[in-house]
């Protein structure tokens, strides 16, 4: 069976179309990357038992060997083709790969390869798409890996995620678009219908030039449709994504927490989740890695409209803090498995309830989610649930032409780019001036007379060798002011052609980040359409694990 991602291929011959010139640069390379994610890349011994396989063919090959699924399929599926009953037109071209995949499902040699984000309103930064892009092309690349299995790229909406500050506004083009509301409880069941100013606002930075009324109308029709922000992003996701073949879940449902419900119940009596991971954290402190969550003792929300409160054990009872509901052991017990859609998990747990409910083998995630996916194996196997590999999603930069000339006249390679604005000009006067700026050499000469001051001293005076060695410490310090000042001297007489660099460090690392932690990919969408996302799939290795630079043609 040829899976969805190569039929649409098929029906877009993208090969005969090329955007852009793709180059790779090692994430250690771009000084952006935590020092546990690159031990991890580069399979330090130490962490190995944090993590069940490596994260490469032999790895997957392994793991489907011997993946157990505890979730029901065919309720899995049933509950998929429900929620996309919200997506007007369900028989569009956009969907017809969808439904294929989510029928995929119910067979035992389906496999899911599983992303997840907040519901950040327009896509939020481009990271966002390159997490469902990587899940897309690894999914693709495993079927052609091991052809007697089918692969499906799952996106999993964080819909009952609280934290609303985090999603309301995106940066495009240089402008905050904010959408201003008071929200309270999970985000996924926000109404939109407030969204209006954002909404006209992202619009207008579109403008009306080239695939503009296309994405204007995706998410006019994403954000004033719908009742619902997670029914807004199935939409706005699934028209941009659902050629591909990508399944959207929203696990805010009654039916797949059924299944948890008797973990969720073991946890918050026993609070296993917070013992394990607790041990875990020491463990990975001694190995110097920073911790990203901490457990609490009981790990779950109670969940309805309008809110979402820890859930606390004081004075006998369970507590929603800062409500007036409480519960016995009793009365919790039966409300879990009357309505666990009240009981949502945290940070720690949402990762065991994925995993529960869905035949994952990987999932795709930041840097930061790598780490903190460390903390959780103890966990998943004290309830007996599989870990899947840990895909550090692609990260790119996306070089548009006219910056890309900017950067060819500077002859800057692109490793630099990664360098701060200050340090990428101090090596390009080194390399241009005119004038040897570098005095390391005459420091040499200098080192030489003063080793030998240093020794013709000592003969004299054992005492007067320290003297000597504070003086050419000094000295040391007075060559390296020198330098610097000859430097500055220099750059002062290329400061028309030095500001070429500060430009391009602007157009693309915004607020000096990198530009997929900032920038949304709106822009770029009017100018390629649907070829954006077809180019970043042809170029983005999943398993290569190297930063993509993307360089308009």
């Amino acid at each position: 069976m040829i899976d969805e991602v190569s039929k649409s291929e098929i029906e877009h011959p993208k090969s005969e179309i090329k955007l852009m010139d793709a180059a790779c640069i090692s994430y250690k390379e771009t000084g952006y990357f935590s020092q546990t994610v690159s031990e991890y890349l580069e399979d330090k011994p130490e962490l190995r038992p944090f993590y069940s396989h490596r994260p490469d063919w032999d790895g997957f090959k392994a793991l489907l060997q011997n993946k157990k699924v505890i979730g029901n399929r065919d309720l899995l599926a049933q509950v998929l083709n429900k929620q996309y009953q919200s997506i007007p037109g369900s028989d569009s071209r956009n969907y017809a790969p969808v439904k294929s995949n989510i029928d995929l499902l119910k067979s035992e040699n389906t496999y899911t390869i599983t992303t997840g984000h907040q519901l950040n309103i327009f896509a939020g930064p481009l990271y966002f798409i390159y997490k469902i892009v990587t899940a897309i092309k690894l999914a693709n690349q495993l079927k052609k890996r091991f052809p007697d299995k089918d692969f499906v790229p799952v996106y999993w909406m964080a819909s009952e995620d609280h934290d609303f500050a985090e999603i309301n506004y995106t940066n495009i083009g240089g402008k905050k678009v904010h959408w201003w509301y008071e929200a309270s409880g999970a985000t996924g069941r926000i109404d939109p219908v407030s969204m209006r100013q954002a909404l006209n606002q992202y619009k207008g930075v579109l403008g009306l030039d080239h695939h503009a009324e296309k994405l204007a109308e995706i998410v006019e029709n994403a954000y004033a449709k719908f009742d619902k922000l997670a029914d807004a992003t199935r939409y706005l996701v699934n028209a941009l994504f659902g050629q591909y073949g990508l399944v959207i879940i929203d696990a805010d449902d009654h039916d797949l927490k059924k299944q948890f419900a008797h973990i969720i119940e073991k946890d918050i009596i026993e609070q296993h989740s917070s013992k394990n991971i607790e041990t875990t954290n020491e463990q990975l402190k001694k190995l110097h890695v920073h911790i990203q969550v901490n457990p609490r003792e009981i790990n779950f929300f109670y969940l309805s409209d309008g809110l979402r409160e820890r859930i606390v054990f004081e004075d006998g009872v369970y507590k929603v803090l800062n409500t007036e509901i409480s519960f016995t052991k009793e009365e919790l017990q039966r409300e879990i498995h009357s309505t666990p859609e009240h009981f949502s998990p945290n940070v720690v747990m949402r990762p065991l309830y994925q995993e529960y409910i869905l035949p994952n083998i990987a999932y795709v995630g930041g840097g930061a989610e790598v780490v903190y996916w460390l903390e959780l194996k103890s966990n998943f196997e004290h309830y007996k649930v599989d870990f899947p590999i840990l895909i550090l999603r692609n990260s790119g930069l996306v070089i548009p032409k006219q910056s890309a000339s900017k950067v060819a006249r500077m002859e800057l390679p692109l490793v630099e780019l990664f360098k701060s604005t200050d340090a990428i000009k101090t090596n390009w006067i080194k390399q241009h001036s005119d004038h040897e700026l570098s005095l390391k050499e005459e420091w040499t000469e200098l080192k030489q007379i003063l080793d030998k001051i240093k020794l013709r001293s000592s003969k004299i005076d054992p005492t007067l060798a320290q003297s000597t060695s504070a003086i050419q410490a000094r000295l040391e310090h007075a060559i390296d002011r020198l330098e610097k000042k000859l430097i500055r001297a220099e750059k002062k007489n290329y400061h028309t052609r030095l500001e070429q660099i500060d430009h391009i460090k602007a157009e693309l690392f915004p607020k000096d980040s990198l530009q997929e932690r900032t920038e949304n990919f709106g822009l770029f969408y009017v100018k390629w359409g649907q070829q954006f996302i077809d180019e970043l799939i042809r170029n983005f290795e999943p398993l290569d694990f190297k930063f993509t630079v993307l360089t308009e043609k």
